[in-house]
């Protein structure tokens, strides 16, 4: 199944979120196997994702999703037309947005590197996974941009650094610097790599170009 995630250049999170459904549709059967099963489990499944456990139609959407993908990628069933699948019905609410003065209040709240995350996901329109994925070598002071790789469609783009942010940025990197200078003492250091880039350039996984902005707290050898 990641085998297959992976191949189609699926997103991470897609992935989690179509391995978790897909767990889910097995245990609601007993623990069948998918290749024993069609489609009257599936909307069987589904439309008791919506009249005994009413959830959203976002929910239900992205578990049919994880469902076709299975049955359309690994065994190689398409599902068809499910004439007996109840749609739960989308609801359109007005967003809630937060003024100006409210996000300020917000963020003087906050302190250390996640005030730092938070002014910047404000600041430059980056989502949560954007954000914690950042590189080093992603931003440009002199430009006064962010590159965003492998962003929402696995799309990449490049969007605006506030002036700022300029500032507690470079202290960050210093102190990311600092730190992965600790960890390759340590014997790690080591940031995860494209798989292609694995195998063409080995050891940049080693160069602070690559590490994270925003480094997890748990080392990885």
């Amino acid at each position: 199944m990641s085998i297959v995630c992976r191949r189609r250049h699926l997103s991470p999170r897609t992935e989690d979120s179509y391995r978790f459904w897909i767990r889910k549709f097995i245990y609601f059967h007993g623990k069948r196997h998918p290749n024993t099963m069609g489609r009257q489990e599936v909307e069987a499944f589904l439309n008791h994702l919506a009249s005994e456990r009413h959830l959203s139609a976002s929910s239900q959407t992205q578990a049919l999703n994880a469902l076709v993908f299975l049955y359309d990628s690994v065994p190689q069933q398409p599902l068809g037309e499910m004439a007996g699948l109840k749609r739960v019905q989308r609801r359109h609410r007005v967003p809630v947005v937060l003024s100006r003065e409210e996000v300020k209040a917000i963020l003087e709240q906050m302190t250390g590197m996640a005030r730092l995350m938070a002014e910047l996901m404000y600041g430059s329109g980056l989502r949560v996974n954007e954000c914690v994925t950042l590189r080093v070598k992603d931003i440009d002071f002199s430009g006064g941009v962010l590159n965003v790789r492998s962003g929402k469609g696995g799309k990449d783009r490049s969007t605006l650094l506030p002036e700022r942010l300029h500032g507690p940025l470079k202290q960050q990197l210093l102190r990311v610097a600092e730190l992965h200078k600790q960890d390759l003492s340590h014997g790690a250091g080591l940031a995860p790599l494209p798989s292609a880039l694995v195998r063409k350039y080995p050891s940049a996984s080693t160069s602070l170009a690559w590490q994270f902005v925003f480094p997890s707290a748990v080392l990885r050898p």
